[in-house]
This record gives C-alpha cells, sequence and structure tokens, in this order.
C-alpha cells in the first residue's frame, strides 16, 4: 500500500477504529496511499495501520476537522480523498468519487450517502444532513443532498482554500469555500454501511445537534474579499 509517489493520497481520521481497520485498509485502491491520522486512540489503533502498510500521522488535537487538516498537511499527491476509518463507506470506491477529480471535470466531488440497511444511518443524523443541505443551498447556490466525509480534491487546491474549523465544520467549510471561489462541485451516489463501533458524532442526539451548532457557525462566515482561485485544469484552460 506505501507507493512512492502514490497518484492519491487517502486521508483516515481515526479515533480507536482497530476493528474496522483491516477491512478498510485492505480495500485502499492499488497504488493509492493510505494515510491514517490517529486522533488519540487508545485501543492500538495506529500501530495496527502501520503493521498494515499505512503511513500514520498522530494529532493530538481533537476534532474531525484536526485529524482531516493534519492528513491533507501530510499529504503528497496531486489529489487527496477523505473517508471515514469506520467502514460505514468502502474505499474500493474512492476512484469513482476522484474520477471527476483526475479527468478534470469537476474540482471536488462528494459521496452522496446511500444507505443500505434501516440502522446504517440514524434517522437524527438524517434529519440534521437534510437541514445543513438546505442552509448550504440558501448559502452557497449548491443544490448537494449530503455533505459525505467521503470526498476528493487536488491538494494545492484545498490547502489554497485556508480551512481553519478543526471540528464538526470542517467538511462544510470545505464545501462553502470551495463554492465562493467558483469550484465544480459535483456529487455521486456511494452505499452507506452500518459503522463499526459508535460514531464520536452523530451517535447520539446531542453529538449530532452539537455538530449541526459548529456547522452553523461556519455558515455564518462571510465569503471571503478575495477567494481562493479555482483550480486549474492540467494542461491550462477550464
Amino acid at each position: 500500500m506505501e507507493t512512492s509517489p502514490s497518484s492519491v493520497d487517502v486521508v483516515l481520521p481515526c479515533l480507536d477504529e482497530a476493528e474496522a481497520l483491516p477491512w478498510v485498509l485492505e480495500r485502499i485502491p492499488p497504488g493509492w496511499r493510505a494515510i491514517v491520522v490517529d486522533n488519540g486512540s487508545t485501543d492500538g489503533s495506529p500501530d495496527l495501520a502501520r503493521s498494515l502498510g499505512a503511513h500514520v500521522v498522530h494529532e493530538p488535537r481533537r476534532g474531525f476537522g484536526a485529524a482531516c487538516h493534519a492528513g491533507l498537511t501530510a499529504a503528497t499527491a496531486d489529489v487527496v480523498c477523505f473517508c471515514d476509518c469506520d467502514a460505514s463507506l468502502d474505499p474500493a470506491l474512492l476512484p469513482t468519487v476522484a474520477g471527476p477529480v483526475l479527468d478534470g471535470s469537476a474540482d471536488l466531488v462528494l459521496g452522496r450517502r446511500r444507505p443500505t440497511a434501516r440502522g446504517a444511518w440514524p434517522l437524527h443524523a438524517r434529519l440534521a444532513n437534510l437541514e445543513l443541505a438546505r442552509l448550504v443551498r440558501r448559502r452557497t447556490g449548491l443544490r448537494l443532498h449530503d455533505l459525505g466525509p467521503m470526498r476528493a480534491a487536488r491538494r494545492e487546491s484545498l490547502s489554497a482554500l485556508g480551512l481553519t474549523d478543526r471540528r464538526s465544520g470542517y467538511p462544510l467549510q470545505m464545501v462553502t469555500r470551495a463554492a465562493d471561489a467558483g469550484w465544480r462541485v459535483a456529487e455521486t451516489d456511494v452505499p452507506y454501511l452500518p459503522r463499526t463501533g459508535r460514531s464520536k458524532v452523530t451517535g447520539t442526539w446531542r453529538g449530532t445537534w452539537q455538530a449541526v451548532r459548529d456547522m452553523r457557525a461556519v455558515l455564518a462566515e462571510q465569503p471571503p474579499a478575495a477567494p481562493a482561485p479555482a483550480p486549474a485544469l492540467a494542461g491550462g484552460a477550464r
């Protein structure tokens, strides 16, 4: 799994995911590099990930955004994907998500989660997601259905967005700042499986609405006076 250079880097935020890691890492596409960002695990996740061939980064600051951004900072490939590390999303499907970025037809692609079982996506989490999608449409004009954690974009362009949220608002801030910069944002359906273990964010009503509060703060941000430039296509013109 540790190839050099990798064609795509896959950032996997990790907090006590030892049970899911073997399945997740074995499904990373061949030639792509898994970057497991340990966010304070106590179950041996970092050592297990390393033994399975992943590049392991330690991020001591707790927060989903902190882990994601540490992975982005550690990435070196031109294209970076993000994927949850709890086996709710199949990394083998990442080429479908990254394809439009790799071929230049989109700048940011989000995996729209499609639950495969009744318990895969709790009602409170789905309702919160619908509300956020509505708010994103009002704020940016993007007609998205999901702010899914499986996504892909070009590394240098993502870095240029200057993302600052280090908690639950990180994925949303990526979308709003991309929209402000004129990026072409697309969705593609991905199956959503029952996760291994309990969600650190949406496993409870309290966690879900804390995430919503974080995201409302992101939505309240004013568009920058000089937004980051939209990614340029390989070879020149967009």
